[in-house]
Formats: C-alpha cells, sequence, structure tokens
C-alpha cells in the first residue's frame, strides 16, 4: 500500500480494531503476545477514543496512546489511527446541544450510543476538526504510524435545523433559483410550489407520501454533507503526515452514501462486510462486495477493513461460524484483490452494546477454537503476501452497472412493487455470473465501458442523459449489453420519460411500445419459454427489427416477449429464477467471447486468478475434486498438484504454475 514503512511493505496487512481503554493496561502486554503469536501486523486505534482522549472540552490526555503507539512500534505491529470523531462524548451534547441529529420527526438522538453526531452543525465540525488536528500534529510523524482512518461507518442522517439550511444552501447551488428548483422537483403536483426559499424544508415528518425528487435530493445532500465532514478531517491529517495514506470505511450495500463519489476521495478504500454464516450464498454476498469495493478503487488498494472471526450481535439470531468458515471468505477477499484482511474486533468485549460480537480473541481465549483459527489464517497470508501485494485481480470482462442514484429514486414511497428491491435484484444478477465462474468489475454507468466483452444492466431505473449515450455507444460500437427490468424509466430528475423508457433506450432493444408495467406478487411466477420470471413482467410490442424473441405464455401477456435481442443488446423484463438467469448470462457471456476463469468446476467451488496465481474456493459442505490441467504447487500446503486438486469443507488452494 502506497506509504507504507518498510516494516509493512510487501506484506498483506492482518489485524483488527483494538480498544485497549477497554482493558487495564497490564492486558496489553498479553495483547501483543498474543498478536505477535498470531502474525497481527496491524491494528487500528482510537476508533470510539474521543471520550478518553478529550474528558472534557479542550483538555487532551494523551499519555495512555502514547504508551500504545510505542508499545505497537516496539513489537513490529503497524497502526491504522483513527480520528475518534464518530461517537462525541457526552459533553459535546450537553453544552451543544445543536450538535445531536433530529430524526424526520423532529426528535433528538441523544448520547449514548453512537454516531450522535448532526454533520452539518458547525460546533461539531469545529471540536471534531480541533481533536483531529492535535491527533495528527502529536502522531503524524510517529514510526508505528501505517494509515489514518477518519471517523467510521458515516451514516448518520439529520434532519434537524442546521441541516435544513445545509440542505438549503445544497439546493440553492444546485438549481441556482426557485424556478429550476420547483421545475426539478415537479411542485406542480399537490400545490407545492416554493416562493420562497425559506419555505424549502428537508423532507420531514409528512401527512402522506413525500415528494420523491425531494427525498432523492436530500439524499445526495446527505452523503455529500458526510463527504465533507471527511474530506475536513482527511486534509488536516494529510497536511501533517502527506506520505500516510487516508481511508474510511464503507459498509457493505448501505444505501446511504454514494460510495462511488467517496472512494474517489480515499487513498485505500476500505469496507466492512459480515455475511451471514448460515446463508448459503454468503459466500457470493462476500465476492459481490469485494468486487464492488476492488472497482471503487480503479485499480488502487483496498482493504477489509472489518469482518467477524465469529459471530454478529445484530441479526435477530446470531450464529457462529463454522470452522474453517472464517479462513475461506478472509481468502477469498485476498483472491479478490484484497490487501489487507481485518476484523472488528481484536479481543472480545466483556461489557458495552457488542460483548457478543466476536472477536479474535474471543472469550474463549487463546485456547479457544476462534483464535486457533486465526493463527492459522495468519500464518497463510504471510506465505501468500510476497505472491500477492501490489498484483491485481485478472482483468475482467464483463462489468455490472451499479449507481447509487438509481437505487435512491427506486425506493420512492409511490413504487409499483416493494417486492423489487434493488440491491436483491443486483445480488442475483451478480450471484448468475459468480455460479457461472465469471469475474466482474462493477462500474458506474458514466464510466467509459468500452474496455468490457459484456456489459450487465440488472436495473438502472434513473439514468442521466449521459449514462444513456455510454450505453448506446457501448452497443454501437460493438460491446454485447444486457438489461434488466425497468431500466431508464427516469432521469436525473426522476422525471418519467416519454414512454416510459428513454427512447434511445427503446430503439436500442428493438421495442416499439412499453404498454404496461405488470409488477408480480411475492411468490408469483410468470411463465416464459423455457424458464420463469419473478418480482416483475413488462407488457412489450416489439419492433419489427428485433432478432429474437422469448416470450410469455398463459395469462395477461400470452406471446409477448419477455426477452428480446435487437443485435448485442439484450432486455430482459422480468427476473429469471436463479438457474434461468445463469443459463441466459452464460450463453450470452460465451457468445461475447467471455472466457470463465477455469472451466469444468463443480458447483460452489469459486475461481479467481491474481498475480499469477489461482485461488480455488470449495464454498460446499462436501469435498469435491477440481480438475485442474497441468502442474501446480499450492502455496498453502507445499504439495504438487497434476490434473487436479481435491478441496475439503470450505477447503481453499492457491495455486502457482509449475514449469
Amino acid at each position: 500500500m502506497p506509504g507504507m514503512s518498510d516494516a509493512t511493505r510487501g506484506r498483506i496487512l492482518f489485524g483488527g480494531d483494538y480498544n485497549p481503554e477497554q482493558w487495564p493496561e497490564e492486558t496489553w502486554h498479553e495483547d501483543v503476545r498474543l498478536m505477535k503469536e498470531a502474525g497481527v501486523n496491524s491494528v487500528t486505534l482510537g476508533v470510539f477514543s474521543w471520550a478518553r482522549l478529550e474528558p472534557r472540552p479542550g483538555e487532551r490526555n494523551f499519555g495512555w496512546l502514547d504508551r500504545l503507539m510505542d508499545l505497537m512500534h516496539d513489537h513490529g505491529i503497524g497502526v491504522v489511527l483513527a480520528t475518534p470523531t464518530s461517537s462525541p462524548p457526552p459533553w459535546l451534547g450537553r453544552l451543544h446541544p445543536e450538535t445531536l441529529p433530529r430524526d424526520e420527526d423532529g426528535r433528538t438522538e441523544w448520547w449514548g450510543s453512537r454516531q450522535h453526531f448532526s454533520h452539518s452543525s458547525a460546533a461539531y465540525r469545529r471540536y471534531a476538526a480541533a481533536i483531529t488536528e492535535d491527533l495528527a500534529a502529536r502522531y503524524g510523524g510517529h514510526p508505528a504510524l501505517r494509515m489514518w482512518h477518519i471517523n467510521n461507518e458515516y451514516c448518520t442522517y439529520d434532519w434537524g435545523d442546521e441541516a435544513e439550511a445545509a440542505f438549503r444552501r445544497w439546493l440553492q447551488e444546485k438549481y441556482g433559483t426557485l424556478d429550476a428548483l420547483n421545475e426539478a422537483w415537479g411542485t406542480a403536483f399537490w400545490s407545492q410550489g416554493y416562493g420562497d426559499w425559506y419555505e424549502v424544508l428537508p423532507p420531514r415528518r409528512a401527512h402522506y407520501m413525500k415528494n420523491p425528487t425531494q427525498v432523492l435530493d436530500f439524499k445526495r445532500f446527505t452523503s455529500d454533507a458526510l463527504l465533507e465532514c471527511y474530506l475536513t478531517e482527511r486534509d488536516i491529517v494529510a497536511r501533517h503526515s502527506p506520505d500516510i495514506p487516508v481511508t474510511t470505511n464503507f459498509m457493505a450495500l448501505w444505501q446511504g452514501l454514494d460510495a462511488w463519489a467517496w472512494a474517489e476521495r480515499e487513498d485505500v478504500v476500505s469496507i466492512d462486510v459480515y455475511p451471514d454464516p448460515r446463508d448459503p450464498f454468503g459466500g457470493q454476498f462476500g465476492a459481490l462486495v469485494h468486487d464492488m469495493t476492488r472497482s471503487q478503487a480503479r485499480g488502487g488498494p483496498w482493504m477489509v477493513m472489518e469482518q467477524a472471526a465469529g459471530p454478529v450481535n445484530w441479526r435477530g439470531v446470531n450464529h457462529p461460524k463454522p470452522a474453517g468458515l472464517n479462513r475461506l471468505w478472509s481468502l477469498q477477499a485476498v483472491a479478490r484483490g484484497a490487501d489487507a484482511v481485518c476484523y472488528f474486533q481484536w479481543r472480545q468485549s466483556r461489557q458495552g452494546c457488542e460483548k457478543f460480537h466476536s472477536g479474535m480473541v474471543s472469550h474463549a481465549g487463546e485456547h479457544g477454537r476462534t483464535f486457533q483459527e486465526v493463527k492459522r489464517i495468519g500464518a497463510e497470508l504471510a506465505v501468500l503476501s510476497e505472491k500477492v501485494t501490489d498484483t491485481q485481480v485478472e482483468a475482467a470482462e464483463v462489468a455490472v452497472l451499479l449507481d447509487w442514484n438509481a437505487w435512491w429514486a427506486s425506493r420512492q414511497d409511490g413504487r409499483l412493487s416493494f417486492e423489487a428491491d434493488y440491491p436483491q435484484i443486483v445480488r442475483a444478477w451478480h450471484r448468475a455470473l459468480w455460479e457461472a465462474h465469471t469475474t466482474v468489475d462493477f462500474a458506474h454507468p458514466e464510466h467509459d465501458l468500452s474496455a468490457y466483452k459484456l456489459v450487465v444492466v440488472p436495473q438502472l431505473y434513473l439514468m442521466t442523459d449521459t449514462a444513456v449515450d455510454r450505453l448506446v455507444t457501448y452497443a454501437e460500437g460493438g460491446g454485447t449489453l444486457v438489461a434488466g427490468f425497468q431500466t431508464g424509466v427516469a432521469d436525473e430528475d426522476d422525471r418519467v420519460r416519454a414512454g416510459g423508457m428513454d427512447a434511445r433506450l427503446r430503439d436500442l432493444f428493438g421495442i416499439r411500445v412499453l404498454h404496461e408495467w405488470w409488477p408480480l406478487d411475492a411468490g408469483e411466477k410468470a411463465d416464459v419459454e423455457g424458464f420463469h420470471g419473478t418480482l416483475w413482467s413488462e407488457e412489450i410490442e416489439a419492433a419489427d427489427d428485433v432478432d429474437a424473441v422469448t416470450p410469455y405464455k398463459g395469462g395477461e401477456l400470452d406471446g409477448l416477449p419477455a426477452v428480446l435481442r435487437k443485435g448485442r443488446a439484450w432486455y430482459v423484463s422480468t427476473l429469471p429464477e436463479p438457474h434461468a438467469l445463469r443459463t441466459l448470462l452464460a450463453d450470452i457471456a460465451a457468445e461475447a467471447g467471455v472466457r470463465p476463469a477455469l472451466a469444468g468446476l463443480p458447483a460452489g467451488v469459486e475461481a479467481v486468478r491474481r498475480g499469477g496465481l489461482l485461488f480455488l474456493l470449495n464454498h460446499g459442505r462436501d469435498g469435491v475434486t477440481v480438475p485442474v490441467p497441468g502442474r501446480h504447487r499450492d502455496l498453502l500446503t507445499g504439495a504438487d498438484v497434476t490434473d487436479g486438486v481435491e478441496l475439503g469443507r470450505y477447503g481453499v488452494a492457491v495455486l502457482e504454475r509449475v514449469p
């Protein structure tokens, strides 16, 4: 990673959030012993330490952190030092109640948890900048420092007074005039026309459904307001330590931040990922998150900032990870490009809300299964480091388009179906490609797509003119394009385009008329020639120049096209069942010349190539034999492999070709 010292350059970072202020100081030395035993080379300090660092306004208590920084350095463990601004101390809310966020009903969110700050509060920003300035001045040159971690999981909404004023300023900058705002928001509907800027409010509690474009803009504003907070702190630490990389951690597929915009402002893109160990497709969810994060890094480094060594504590039922699953998912992240594999948290807490959230050292201690598995992972990462650090995943030939604006707009109160959930649609399409052993990138719809043989659009309800032009240019330039239902319906102001779909896209896909959308009930299926569709269907009239049509069978849409193809452009007006979507996309990909990472893989086995290595990961509970042509050496076991490898339950092999 850029900016790393010689002590950690060329090594996969391995460690996690360390909260030593929760423990007596004699425990710190025991922690260091166990860290060294486990191969930990990085810890994150200070994430929730504001009250300890600043017990009273303006007072600084750095002695304990001085000792910890020195202790880590003395034992060769690097520090990712966090600014503590995600959890202000109680005195800030008491002395400055305007720093506390308010929900859409006007209720205050009090201290006693975390993330209780108004992103638009001048007082919050002032105190956050001050503690960041002093941290950076004190530790910016410390030899243990490897990276800055700003705040933590930015996710706070605020409908309060200062947020109201900031939202109004944001809108004035975006639209310039009230006439432009009224046009964009469609305020002629329900007598919402604004005659004075002071009438414009955040979308607070309303009698009935809210203006969807007002809600959309508020989500855009919130992402931008939080980004301002991040950039302020980022710039402070960068001024004191210009060679130290800066990050903040995203939550996987969280709708509150436009991760494309944020990632451009990070030196290292980092993610928190917590698949459910009881989810039979938890591994696919992890692959999706890794592909998405790697793509947001645009060729730069990225890291798993948080994962769980065992159970979490926020699901309805929190299951532990079976033996081997932590290792499997950790090595999966490395296979898909991660240069760091870290956890929340190092030592499982004994008090507080997360005492049942797992740690690398669980309540069972060093002899527990969790820590013993962590030791194995640390040892294997040390073996892999010199082979994979600073290498890239083999270039993907397929791009999946993802856009937060389309997601936000699709969630409006007045939508046709609450069953058609954008993240689940994206996950279904990614799963089909994952099961077909096809490595993918994610891309923003306004990115240059020309490098890809196949572009997949699970759904983009909202599309800018630029995004539409990108798709048309890509397809007309010889690329293969496949899009799912309700794509290209609305423009950037959530205004339905004439005809219910952008005319350029209708022409591209061979749609003469889109008569009606026919959403399906939960569990309802649409009969299509050769498969069943779920979630959605559409009453479409095909143009004369389409090359192929797969029709609906029976019901109101009998004989009408469910799938259309015109040239290299495909439109799928329903969500095919998993096996059908997998077959459809695999066939389209093969026709486009896309090659799987490895042919002939058993079901449940994932294959990814990185830096000349072939990672094979068995997500099944039964052992399998994986055919691999040629001679290889398994770096994890040192064994020679000829023409195939045996993978046990949750087994992993990392193969290097032998001449």
